[in-house]
């Protein structure tokens, strides 16, 4: 392995290192790069398209096989001693083969117009888009996600929709070279 390929797979392993908050902010960054977008200037949404004046939401997940089992008394060491994304992390060919659940959530259905969506698989990232009216039709879309929740939806991309989702909805796919070199790029 040359030393650029040693760099990107770091920086891929260093993405699926990345939890929650910071893996979002991974995403929204390389959508704001690829089409142009603007900070939104509020929380109600994640950045704004200034050429069409649309709101952006922006939700990714990382694409992995599901557990074996369920945590607990009995195998919650050997569960914890297991637990590797690098075992766990699927290629884009083989999201219809293995059972996974990527849950895109916190969707607030009335705040945005258009919503960019994807999953970091391990060989690439698939983006996808759609707008606030189709994302509300989903046949999975949820527009309740916690008890008392109020004004946020979900849905899930899983090996039974992933179809779907890449012929009506696919908007680009990037590799890890492509997104390395984008983020390295000064505005």
């Amino acid at each position: 392995m040359n030393d650029y390929s040693l760099k990107i797979e770091k920086f891929k392993n260093g993405i699926f290192d990345l939890r929650t908050r910071r893996f979002g902010t991974v995403a929204e960054i390389m959508i704001k790069k690829l089409y142009g977008l603007n900070e939104s200037g509020t929380l109600a949404f994640d950045k704004r398209d200034t050429v069409t004046n649309a709101r952006v939401e922006i939700k990714f997940s990382t694409a992995l096989k599901k557990n074996e089992g369920a945590i607990n008394d009995q195998n919650v060491f050997q569960q914890v001693m297991d637990a590797d994304y690098k075992t766990r992390a699927i290629f884009s060919y083989e999201a219809e083969i293995y059972d996974f659940d990527s849950n895109i959530q916190q969707i607030k259905g009335k705040e945005f117009d258009i919503l960019y969506y994807g999953l970091f698989f391990w060989d690439q990232i698939e983006i996808f888009k759609v707008t606030r009216l189709e994302v509300l039709n989903f046949e999975n879309y949820s527009n309740k996600q916690h008890r008392g929740n109020v004004g946020e939806g979900q849905f899930h991309l899983n090996r039974r929709n992933i179809g779907l989702h890449r012929d009506h909805f696919l908007q680009r796919v990037l590799s890890y070279s492509e997104l390395y070199e984008l983020l390295q790029k000064e505005n």
